[in-house]
């Protein structure tokens, strides 16, 4: 039987809408801050000392937000939304603007991966018009680095997270019949392939100094596999069934966040180093 989740440390209210999406800016250079997204365009900038709303960004036309990622060291945000459209965000000195925007053509619910290769380098992962593919593009100019298209038939694209290895580029996707692929970005062909669900996996993240993932699935299951040496895909254990939300964990803290609550809360909790 699954523990109940933790009591939360506090409660944020006044999104309005369904919370789609959070993600935590704790770079120490500023107030430790959250981004969450609404399922009507709205991404509050949640300040998580005076635990209220530092401004409130109206996005993507009233559709909704579905992944928020804030860049190191900037003042940048990036916000995907059902319209199709990635956002890039200037928050710099109280500002607000949308400064450039790359058209996906996306109409799934798959969140983008970033990046962060060098200063000034940023390579973004996103899904494209064709559900079972992955495009990569160097932010900066939006130029094409490759495309990640399985050779077998595995349905949509449904999840994914990109890293950076001793090899190059790294991406893991998630895919509608529960395989997983392990991507070498720089020569644009898997590593390795394996099934890891037999429903559609719905999240996953990976924890790239221990080599280990975990990866949810439709099925109820949360289920742990390893990376090896020569970059295989290896089953590890399965996990009892797990709060019905999405669980992202993080190499040096894990932080669980729940969406699918009321709608007009977001609940955080942070748990200790393990």
């Amino acid at each position: 039987m699954a523990r109940p989740p933790p009591n939360p440390l506090y409660i944020l209210r006044g999104s309005g809408e369904a919370v789609n999406t959070l993600h935590f800016c704790c770079d120490g250079q500023g107030p430790s801050l959250l981004y969450s997204g609404s399922g009507k365009g709205a991404i509050h900038v949640w300040n998580l000392t005076t635990r209220r709303p530092e401004c409130v960004l109206e996005s993507h036309s009233g559709n909704s937000v579905i992944w928020l990622q804030a860049l190191k060291e900037s003042s940048t945000l990036i916000s995907q939304g059902r319209d199709m459209r990635m956002c890039v965000w200037d928050l710099s000195e109280g500002r607000s603007a949308v400064t450039d925007s790359l058209l996906t053509g996306s109409v799934g619910f798959c969140q983008c991966s970033l990046l962060e290769t060098r200063p000034g380098s940023t390579l973004l992962a996103h899904p494209t018009e064709h559900m079972e593919e992955v495009s990569v593009v160097e932010m900066k100019s939006w130029t094409q680095v490759c495309t990640l298209k399985p050779d077998l038939k595995l349905g949509m694209l449904m999840c994914m997270k990109m890293w950076q290895a001793e090899s190059g580029p790294v991406l893991c996707a998630g895919y509608e019949d529960g395989s997983l692929i392990l991507w070498d970005v720089s020569h644009r062909r898997p590593f390795s392939c394996m099934k890891a669900h037999t429903e559609p996996v719905m999240c996953l993240d990976v924890d790239v100094c221990r080599q280990k993932g975990v990866s949810g699935s439709s099925d109820n299951i949360l289920q742990s596999w390893t990376i090896d040496d020569q970059q295989n895909l290896q089953l590890w254990d399965q996990m009892p069934p797990a709060e019905r939300g999405c669980v992202l964990t993080h190499t040096l803290s894990t932080r669980v966040r729940s969406v699918g609550s009321p709608g007009n809360t977001s609940r955080t909790k942070e748990r200790g180093r393990r």
